[in-house]
């Protein structure tokens, strides 16, 4: 399977650098979506269109098991400071999460799959706004699940690429691998008046600062020292000039988790903390937001995985995958089917500093071989499982 995957090597950065020049945010991946979906209607599959609003749904075999492959598609609002011969070409957008070659791999899995004789079918997921999500909050994932993209899947697996490790390795093991978020959006009410004479007024401030206090003891004092969980302020925004007192301040934030019980815990906490604005004499608005689930790989695909990557790659170059409070809307189609997700090295030289999300992020291209052959593979031995 490597030698088939090195095979398409041109190909696969030819589609690479392309999607890399052209990037595209949010839900508005039309450009990206259509070339992929031209490709894999000329390679033979059942294609939908449209699913999640910008997202391509693709089939080939028929009965048996099935096998779902996601690759997400959208960039970040982030201008390139790369000087590369491929670089973006549009302002303030960036393939900075290596959504470019996930794309691009699973292609590549496709072209080579669709040639294999298939003991039951593999159906492909590009999803788009993996970063992001719309005006109701739902980001592609839950989008193109609601719209049936998991239905009748047996299991669901994806990659991610990660600048930290060299060429040639992944990282894979079952249980919680990055937590579910979710946001919070808050206002602090008082009663605003001029700075001089604090005493008639309800000052904000005062209440936002014991707010403040209670959400930061939230995870060192409410919540289980082992269970892993964040609450963390983003945002804040109040005032208009140095003598007056405002009315209110705005307050946002976000949380991580990885159990529903935390999840459930920390939203009562957070009531519970600006609730302390109504009892030192304001009030309050505060507004939930749910985001991802966590994602939490199960142990019979996380083996699989494991044994795909021992074989294909070598023991010595699969490694435990680092966990973290990161998100990633995988979990959204994992809460249909057994699934997981491992990471694939593509630490490229120079950029040994430059992270996911970073305007110098880029990866060593010799890993998208790799990677197409790493899902191709899997797909295959769950097949015939």
């Amino acid at each position: 399977m490597l030698k088939q995957a090195h095979a398409i090597s041109e190909e696969l950065i030819e589609w690479r650098r392309d999607f890399h020049m052209h990037p595209e945010t949010g839900f508005d991946v039309h450009r990206t979506a259509g070339i992929v979906a031209d490709e894999l209607e000329k390679m033979g599959y059942r294609v939908t269109r449209g699913v999640g609003k910008t997202g391509v749904v693709a089939e080939i075999g028929a009965g048996g098991k099935l096998v779902a492959i996601r690759a997400d598609m959208d960039a970040l609002p982030l201008q390139e400071l790369n000087e590369s011969e491929y670089k973006s070409t549009v302002e303030n957008k960036m393939h900075a999460c290596g959504h470019d070659s996930h794309t691009a791999m699973a292609l590549g899995a496709a072209r080579i799959l669709a040639k294999e004789k298939l003991n039951g079918r593999i159906r492909f997921l590009f999803q788009p706004s993996e970063e992001a999500a719309d005006e109701e909050g739902k980001s592609g994932a839950v989008r193109m699940s609601e719209e049936g993209a998991m239905e009748s899947v047996d299991y669901v697996i994806a990659q991610h690429v990660d600048p930290t490790q060299p060429v040639g390795t992944i990282a894979i093991n079952a249980g919680p691998c990055s937590g579910g978020v979710d946001s919070w959006y808050g206002i602090i009410k008082g009663k605003g008046g001029h700075g001089a004479y604090p005493h008639t007024t309800v000052d904000p401030f005062y209440l936002l600062a014991h707010v403040i206090m209670a959400l930061n003891a939230i995870t060192s004092r409410r919540l289980d020292p082992f269970t892993p969980a964040v609450v963390s302020i983003g945002s804040l925004n109040g005032g208009f000039t140095e003598n007056v007192i405002p009315d209110s301040i705005k307050i946002t934030g976000t949380l991580r988790f990885t159990t529903q019980e935390a999840q459930k815990q920390i939203h009562d906490e957070i009531k519970r903390a600006f609730e302390i604005a109504k009892t030192l004499g304001g009030d309050y608005e505060l507004k939930l937001e749910i985001g991802a689930p966590p994602m939490i790989n199960n142990e019979e695909v996380s083996n699989l995985i494991e044994a795909v990557g021992k074989d294909l790659l070598g023991a010595d170059n699969v490694q435990e995958l680092h966990k973290s409070l990161g998100a990633e809307d995988f979990g959204s189609f994992m809460a249909h089917a057994p699934g997981a997700m491992y990471t694939l090295g593509v630490q490229k030289s120079g950029h040994e500093g430059y992270l996911l999300h970073h305007p110098k992020f880029d990866m060593d291209e010799r890993a998208l071989p790799i990677g197409t052959a790493m899902l191709t593979e899997t797909a295959l031995r769950f097949l015939k499982s």
